[in-house]
């Protein structure tokens, strides 16, 4: 076979160790014929964010505290069962585990300005908010007779 299409790259010249991943494979459930009661297609894949040496350690904090809820003993655990191939699983629970730590590590966004709406808006708005009520007026007036 040939070798995964690695190193998976998070962000800038940081990679995804291969020595720190886990597989796990199981039976995935869904379609399969007669081959599907005899492979383990469906992959988990297993990170140690918590002792991994891998990452900065701002990036490594920053994700820590992102992916908290889906931690469990600070591993991150990923699956992938879409495909019939195990191999194609395991590409795509790298991939998944790769832009999820990516987007977990990625710097926060800048703070918002508040800014005040210029006064030339505001006038223009209410000048144009006078004149549909004039014109509305007009169609209401009581002197038909």
């Amino acid at each position: 076979m040939e070798d995964m299409s690695g190193p998976y790259v998070i962000r800038g010249s940081v990679c995804l160790p291969e020595a720190e991943l886990m597989w796990r494979f199981s039976r995935s459930s869904g379609p399969g014929g007669q081959h599907v009661n005899t492979s383990d297609s469906q992959v988990e894949l297993r990170f140690d964010l918590a002792r991994t040496e891998a990452l900065p350690p701002v990036w490594k904090d920053r994700a820590l505290d992102r992916l908290a809820s889906r931690l469990v003993g600070g591993v991150l655990t990923v699956r992938a069962s879409e495909h019939r191939s195990q191999w194609r699983n395991r590409e795509t629970a790298a991939v998944r585990l790769a832009s999820l730590l990516a987007e977990a590590t990625a710097p926060p966004p800048k703070p918002r300005r508040a800014t005040k709406v210029p006064r030339g808006i505001n006038e223009r708005r209410l000048r144009q908010k006078k004149q549909r009520a004039e014109t509305k007026r007009g169609r209401s007036s009581r002197d038909w007779s």
